[in-house]
């Protein structure tokens, strides 16, 4: 599949993975078979790594509390990084780690029930991996866009009711 076609079918599956190969056929002008090779090669290669429902789990969960992480870690050579993130990644706290610049060397995306199960997680966790020098967390208190989509509801009229 040309170049072009396969980043436009990658678009289409990251916006709505629920659709059919026939739905991305028609989209895209293709033979259903084509699109259905190309999606299964590019889950082989690992291109489209997963696929996911965003769940706005504020709406279902009370105790559900979600924390990014900064984490400073001792200067590594060559394998180094990888090592520390193969170490941090495994802990299923863990929904997301990013190796990043700037003043810290990763962000982790952390998941709890409350902030004292977060903090636990931390200092027992990650703060005594013997790289880790520091840790700097925040804690999200409300989301307003992920992935993209717009977690406010734009149904609802802000504009003030004027009778007549």
């Amino acid at each position: 599949m040309e170049k072009a076609k396969q980043h436009q079918l990658l678009k289409l599956i990251e916006k709505d993975c629920r659709l059919t190969t026939k739905e991305y056929a028609i989209m895209l002008g293709e033979e259903e078979s084509i699109i259905a090779a190309e999606i299964n090669r590019l889950e082989e290669a690992k291109v489209i790594a997963g696929y996911r429902a965003l769940v706005d789990w504020d709406k279902v969960e009370d105790d559900w509390i979600e924390a990014l992480v900064e984490i400073s870690t001792l200067p590594q050579g060559e394998d180094g990084y990888k090592k520390v993130g193969d170490t941090i990644r495994k802990f299923p706290e863990v929904e997301s780690l990013y190796f990043i610049s700037g003043g810290f060397d990763f962000i982790v995306l952390v998941q709890g029930r409350n902030i004292k199960e977060i903090s636990k997680f931390i200092s027992s966790n990650l703060a005594p991996i013997p790289e880790v020098t520091g840790t700097r967390t925040h804690f999200l208190l409300d989301k307003f866009k992920q992935w993209g989509i717009d977690l406010e509801d734009d149904s609802i009229d802000h504009r003030i009711m004027v009778s007549p």
